[in-house]
């Protein structure tokens, strides 16, 4: 089983307004191990960035200025992606922009979903944790995932982080695979480290048997349960 998890930095909120994707990371699974494959660019979006943006992620204009534009990537990325299960967290905010950007290339390609299939994390997360917080340092905390050198965020960085909570949320994995550092250097130095995925193997866990004083205790308990309900103790029906 391949999948990829990715992430994406834009240069604001929404692909109706004008904005445009900068920066594209991916790491690869493959049968829930990391692998040290990765797909990792930044883009000239041609177009300033708005500076609540540059908050949040720290790419300037100046920076991007000699990078590659979408239309340079776009092959490699869809050909990295395709046949895979994308993982992504709030999926629709992601796909919504790489579908913009391979709209607006002169060569028609198809959307994202025509290449493969999508996972989205928090959707996942809020299914299992209903009424709770569940952007990624949330979750981090909740799964116990080291984000403690996410001092901005970055495509690649979070693509990795995602990884480690998206493989705890799941059951986690039992390898240990130090990732190899990306030949695509980042101007931000928290990209720059290489990073270890560890997860430990779980302990066989132990089966305590009872005893038959408690069975006798138990059997007890739940006949009285039943006739004080007319014979609709449920737990007795479904032993």
């Amino acid at each position: 089983m391949r999948q990829v998890v990715l992430d994406t930095e834009t240069t604001g909120l929404d692909p109706m307004e004008g904005h445009r994707v900068i920066e594209i990371g991916c790491v690869e699974l493959i049968n829930r191990r990391l692998t040290g494959n990765r797909f990792h660019v930044y883009l000239n979006p041609e177009r300033d960035i708005d500076p609540g943006a540059v908050e949040v992620h720290g790419l300037s204009a100046e920076f991007l200025a000699d990078k590659p534009r979408f239309a340079d990537v776009a092959e490699d990325l869809l050909a990295y992606i395709k046949g895979s299960e994308l993982i992504i967290h709030n999926a629709p905010f992601d796909i919504g922009f790489l579908n913009h950007e391979l709209r607006l290339l002169p060569s028609r390609f198809a959307s994202v979903a025509d290449y493969c299939t999508v996972l989205d994390t928090l959707a996942l997360a809020r299914k299992k944790h209903p009424g709770q917080r569940n952007n990624l340092d949330a979750l981090c905390k909740r799964y116990s995932v080291d984000n403690r050198h996410r001092e901005l965020h970055g495509a690649l960085l979070d693509a990795e982080i995602l990884a480690e909570v998206y493989l705890a949320m799941t059951g986690g994995q039992t390898l240990l695979v130090l990732e190899p550092e990306s030949t695509n250097q980042s101007a931000n130095k928290s990209q720059q480290k290489p990073r270890s995925t560890i997860l430990v193997n779980r302990p066989e866990l132990k089966i305590i048997h009872c005893s038959e004083t408690e069975l006798q205790a138990h059997t007890s308990r739940i006949n009285a349960i039943d006739k004080a309900s007319n014979g609709k103790c449920l737990w007795k029906s479904q032993r």
